[in-house]
């Protein structure tokens, strides 16, 4: 079975490994901490406290887990393996949507990194897959819930 690889900014990598130091070195701590109070109101049979601190314990761990994955199967994409010609995840892209008339400013990530309120959208998101491998000057076509949406690369940076 192979695993995917996870394409990520050298950013967005050191964003996760800060992410796994405070689950692993703060969380569990607060999480032990809980653990031990629940433990000291009695009979554990009937504690509910307990109960949601080990299943806190439970979430937790699997997060862990989950960025430890993300982390160890990055394909960190720097600078240089992009190029102001083709939109490529990493890309920032400047896109003239033309059945609105406006300008979108947005840039393409891997699905760790996007906040499509912030314009980090996810190669994976429709936009990302219809921008990744254009050119300026090509039209993307969008496929959204209220039909298709036209866009026009005006712009590619690194």
């Amino acid at each position: 079975m192979s695993i995917k690889k996870i394409r990520i900014s050298a950013e967005g990598l050191e964003e996760l490994q800060k992410r796994l130091e405070y689950l692993k070195n703060v969380r569990r701590q607060e999480v032990a901490q809980q653990l031990k109070e629940a433990r000291s109101f009695g009979d554990l049979s009937e504690n509910a406290e307990y109960d949601e601190a080990k299943n806190e314990q439970a979430r937790l761990e699997a997060e862990i887990a989950k960025v430890e994955d993300q982390i160890n199967n990055a394909e960190v994409v720097s600078d240089e393996d992009l190029t102001n010609d083709e939109i490529g995840v990493g890309s920032f892209v400047k896109l003239h949507d033309l059945e609105f008339d406006e300008i979108l400013d947005i840039q393409i990530v891997g699905y760790t990194e996007a906040d499509p309120e912030h314009g980090k959208i996810s190669e994976d998101a429709p936009i990302g897959v219809a921008a990744l491998k254009k050119h300026v000057g090509d039209i993307l076509e969008v496929e959204a819930p209220m039909g298709v949406i036209k866009m026009e690369v005006l712009e590619i940076s690194k």
